[in-house]
């Protein structure tokens, strides 16, 4: 009897999950790498002198392999166990980079060692350092193996740290960020069909994983531990900044910023840009530390759409859900989809803004400066977005269904008199809090079969 028992609670379980599948949108089984690299024929850097003790800078044998596996037609770069000191690598086409168990890739913590590109950094193309391990205008190429990446970039938070006391003072907060210039670990950039698998990335210089105007991408089982030895700022998870057809799935995530986040540029330059990040797909993965579960924005001038995100846990993130825009960005933010998440003791559940932190979101250039001389990034952030109407963002058509929640704040979302939040709806959504929150410049938010107690006897109100 009990062996039947427990045959239809399972049969019950598949259909439920068919039916959760069937209900998902068409678009959902197109996204990902849909070719990887061949195993036709395999490649040790120790073969091309690079030397595992953890002292030798090894970038000129590592490349030196990678481009020769290119060249002759594609297979395995594979690093051996070990640690490997390197500055920027670039992976290259039908090139599967593998780190073993054991190997441990060690980051330069010279910057120089980092070459300066052309790339987008936090909404605007400008000059900025390679990343540690690059694949750039590449298709069909792949990083994987259980080994670890060691970006060692706790110089660099210092190095940002000390120009933001320098900036601060001087009214400089917008441009901080820019010109601390600091090394990503893995950037995908203009390239398609590219696969991230099985690593573990830590103590990230800047972002972590970056996947910037590109194509067919899947990143499945990585880690990411950024709180070693400290908390590094802006050491985001994995950004989607401007790409399409993304599947993460099966990922841990323990940073300092936004845990998985979705871009598209910002302000003037965003706008001028114009790509979308669309066809995203993020389930079965974890979100310790960080600013975000999930966030997406605060760059949205070139939108994102179609989102699905599913089977999440947040443990102690600021926030589960983060939206986030400001009145310079534009940009529409639509048919976002978050179900079956359980967020545990985070900050705030639903966090949504059109105006988010103004200190660093608008940029106001000092008296005593010379426009004329300024840096091309400073100039770029400084061209006003006109008319100004197009710098407001839009929020609409958000499906939330399926969420458990403990957290300081329920919900705390403001849009604006002329961009209300539309069309919110809210389905088996149970959330305990020390607070409500509010809800302000909102229209059309259901909120069905949907719970909010809060310690304090606040109640939430619902537009």
């Amino acid at each position: 009897m009990r062996k039947h028992i427990i045959f239809l609670v399972n049969v019950v379980i598949l259909f439920a999950s068919l039916a959760a599948w069937a209900n998902d949108p068409s678009w959902v089984k197109a996204v990902g790498a849909k070719s990887f690299p061949a195993k036709t024929k395999e490649y040790a850097v120790t073969n091309f002198g690079a030397v595992a003790d953890g002292k030798t800078l090894n970038t000129r044998s590592i490349q030196q392999a990678i481009d020769k596996c290119s060249a002759s037609g594609g297979g395995v770069v594979r690093v051996k166990a070990g640690k490997y000191l390197t500055g920027s690598l670039f992976i290259k086409s039908n090139v599967n980079f593998m780190i073993d168990e054991g190997a441990e890739l060690l980051g330069s913590q010279n910057i120089n060692d980092y070459p300066e590109i052309d790339t987008r950094v936090a909404g605007i193309e400008m000059k900025w350092p390679a990343a540690l391990l690059n694949v750039l205008n590449q298709k069909n190429a792949a990083i994987t193996g259980k080994g670890l990446v060691n970006a060692q970039g706790k110089p660099f938070w210092d190095m940002y740290w000390n120009l933001r006391k320098e900036y601060e003072p001087k009214g400089l907060r917008w441009i901080v960020d820019y010109d601390a210039k600091r090394p990503r670990t893995l950037l995908v950039s203009n390239s398609a069909n590219v696969t991230v698998k099985g690593i573990t990335l830590q103590q990230a210089g800047f972002w972590t994983v970056q996947l910037l105007y590109s194509n067919q991408v899947t990143v499945d089982g990585v880690i990411i531990r950024n709180n070693v030895e400290g908390h590094g700022p802006s050491t985001d998870g994995i950004d989607v900044d401007s790409s399409t057809r993304v599947l993460i799935e099966n990922c841990d995530i323990d940073c300092n910023d936004d845990n998985f986040c979705l871009k598209a540029g910002r302000d003037w330059d965003g706008l001028r840009v114009n790509k979308p990040t669309e066809y995203v797909v993020i389930r079965n993965c974890v979100a310790r530390a960080g600013a975000g579960l999930l966030t997406l924005g605060s760059e949205t001038s070139g939108g994102i759409r179609h989102v699905l995100a599913t089977n999440l846990t947040g443990n102690g993130t600021s926030n589960g859900l983060n939206l986030k825009s400001a009145t310079t960005r534009g940009g529409v933010l639509e048919d976002i989809h978050f179900k079956n998440i359980t967020l545990n003791n985070v900050g705030t559940a639903f966090q949504i803004t059109l105006n988010w932190n103004p200190a660093y979101s608008y940029s106001k250039l000092p008296e005593g400066y010379d426009e004329k001389v300024l840096p091309a990034h400073w100039k770029a952030m400084l061209t006003p977005v006109e008319p100004a109407s197009k710098g407001v963002p839009r929020f609409q058509n958000v499906f939330v269904s399926n969420i458990k929640a403990t957290a300081k704040k329920a919900v705390n979302a403001a849009g604006l008199p002329e961009s209300q939040l539309l069309n919110f709806q809210f389905d088996n959504v149970q959330i305990n809090a020390k607070t409500a929150g509010s809800i302000k410049y909102a229209q059309n938010w259901k909120w069905n079969n949907s719970t909010v107690a809060a310690d304090d006897g606040t109640q939430l109100v619902i537009p």
